[in-house]
């Protein structure tokens, strides 16, 4: 799968993930209206609304985006429902042939580690059969427990030819209450970067690892040291746009080739519609405000690229 991103990245020029964590306040009155006289107003109808409005999402830029990042917790709050909409949503993706992230940030041990590895990103053996549950093509991990959370993760990724991104430094306000706490010297995201390199080299593609990390938009400065210490991980870049992030700010992110980097924007792009730069789309054409929303980050972040002398 690490090898098909970087490509479809090239193809597309586009080094952009649309996170894809509805909320109501988001969709459309058409669609949470349809939904709910179809549903009624459960959490039935909600997980529909959620559903119908990614699938309009998607439809709108799947053409300019190399992947998709919906975030779990959004699904989960409507409960069984909530989690068929995710699947769903996660089958509808790839089927127009993105790259689905799910940002779901498990870190445990043993078999509980195991269990998260095999039911988000590889299958469970019954009766002679293969069956996979959500089957994303990458998820986010948390690294909290070390290495014992992280091996059965790379060990069903080596299996299905999947991907992991290991939170290294995120883009929260108080992510350096623990993450830039110093241990010998060197703040606490550094010795993580350097485990995320290590592990990825037992784990790599043509030119990119298996394993990628995470590291928020929010701190540019931070993210030019761990793209020296971690040269072959994709690097996934959160908090741009509605949390401040802003192309000029990603370029150490990149490596001198212009990859490396995959930046995410949720509401900026799904809830485009909402803006009132993109006010002229009104409500019922939410699908054309967000597609001029990745146009705006493609063609931010292609420029500060240009700027810096890197290949867009």
């Amino acid at each position: 799968m690490i090898n098909r991103l970087m490509e479809d990245i090239r193809k597309k020029q586009a080094p952009i993930v649309v996170g894809l964590d509805p909320m109501l306040a988001y969709v459309p009155e058409q669609i949470e209206k349809a939904a709910f006289e179809e549903f009624g107003e459960t959490l039935e109808g909600a997980a529909e609304a959620f559903y119908r409005f990614n699938c309009g999402i998607v439809d709108a830029v799947a053409d300019l985006v190399p992947a998709v990042k919906p975030q779990v917790a959004m699904y989960e709050q409507l409960g069984i429902p909530g989690m068929i909409a995710f699947e769903k949503t996660v089958r509808y993706c790839q089927a127009a042939g993105l790259t689905v992230i799910g940002d779901v940030k498990r870190g445990d041990i043993g078999s509980t580690s195991e269990a998260y590895a095999t039911g988000h990103l590889g299958g469970v053996e019954i009766g002679g059969k293969k069956l996979y549950g959500f089957n994303e093509d990458f998820i986010t991990v948390n690294p909290y427990l070390g290495s014992d959370g992280i091996r059965p993760f790379m060990k069903v990724c080596k299996e299905e030819k999947k991907g992991i991104f290991v939170l290294v430094k995120t883009s929260n306000p108080s992510s350096g209450e623990l993450q830039d706490r110093l241990i010998d010297g060197r703040p606490l995201y550094e010795h993580v970067g350097e485990m995320v390199a290590a592990w990825g080299e037992e784990l790599m593609g043509d030119a990119y690892s298996y394993v990628g990390a995470v590291v928020g938009a929010t701190y540019p400065e931070m993210g030019a040291v761990l793209r020296k210490i971690m040269p072959k991980a994709l690097i996934l870049v959160p908090g741009y746009g509605a949390q401040g992030g802003k192309g000029a700010d990603l370029v150490n992110f990149f490596n001198e080739d212009g990859l490396g980097a995959i930046v995410n924007s949720s509401r900026g792009i799904i809830a485009a519609w909402k803006q009132e730069k993109y006010a002229s789309f009104g409500e019922a054409d939410f699908g054309g405000a967000a597609r001029a929303a990745v146009l705006e980050m493609k063609e931010d972040i292609g420029s500060a690229l240009a700027a810096a002398g890197r290949p867009v």
